[in-house]
């Protein structure tokens, strides 16, 4: 008899929170999937692991590990977590050993020109950039709400250097934005290659799990239904 994942953990990106993943939990619950969304504050690496590892182990079994942009990050070393059962990259970091989001986005530079940093070690997006370069094709008015009111990331959250990938030991899915602005798409593939992830592709800015949340939640509950069975 097949087993299947009940649990999801779904993890916000950099500049977002939680709220993004609104639309893909309620068809995760409307299934009757479990789910938590973690809050983590960017503040620091150290702080989204223990935000996130605190959502893992208020889990009753197995869980399904869903990280969007800078989240891919952090699932990448909270994965390693014994509950997780898979992981599922939505135009996420898929970091190995020693890389961080910044010394990823040299090697293979976003489109975008509008990450600034202020006087108080945190990153930004320029507002007025913000729907072109992050989120062009969800609703302007839902955009314009997002860039004013963006989580900033923290350096140290933005520079910490991953040390144990999960990915190398746990089944991984990994959707690629083809129109994202802010990591590039062939960086997302990269990526998802050598975490030897099953990869689909969409159409979309980097919010893909916003703008498709549908093809979200099917890639994550495809993960539920086959990572422990493989």
């Amino acid at each position: 008899m097949k087993q299947q994942i009940k649990n999801m953990v779904l993890v916000h990106g950099a500049f977002a929170d939680g709220s993004g993943w609104e639309a893909v939990a309620k068809i995760l619950m409307a299934d009757g999937y479990k789910v938590s969304v973690v809050q983590h504050p960017e503040t620091s690496y150290a702080e989204d692991q223990k935000y996130t590892k605190a959502a893992i182990d208020a889990m009753d079994g197995p869980v399904v590990l869903v990280g969007h942009s800078y989240g891919g990050s952090v699932i990448t070393e909270a994965g390693n977590h014994p509950k997780v059962a898979a992981l599922v990259y939505i135009a996420a970091f898929a970091l190995d050993a020693g890389e961080s989001c910044a010394t990823i986005e040299q090697a293979l530079p976003q489109a975008s020109k509008a990450f600034k940093p202020d006087s108080n070690g945190n990153w930004w997006i320029e507002k007025e950039h913000f729907a072109a370069d992050f989120a062009a094709d969800i609703p302007a008015d839902k955009a314009a709400f997002m860039a004013v009111s963006q989580v900033p990331i923290s350096t140290d959250a933005f520079t910490h250097k991953v040390t144990s990938p999960a990915w190398k030991n746990k089944p991984t899915w990994y959707m690629v934005a083809t129109a994202d602005r802010s990591i590039n798409p062939d960086q997302e593939r990269m990526m998802a290659k050598r975490a030897n992830a099953k990869t689909v592709e969409v159409d979309a800015s980097h919010v893909a799990y916003m703008s498709h949340p549908k093809e979200t939640a099917k890639l994550i509950i495809e993960a539920a239904t086959s990572a422990l069975n493989k």
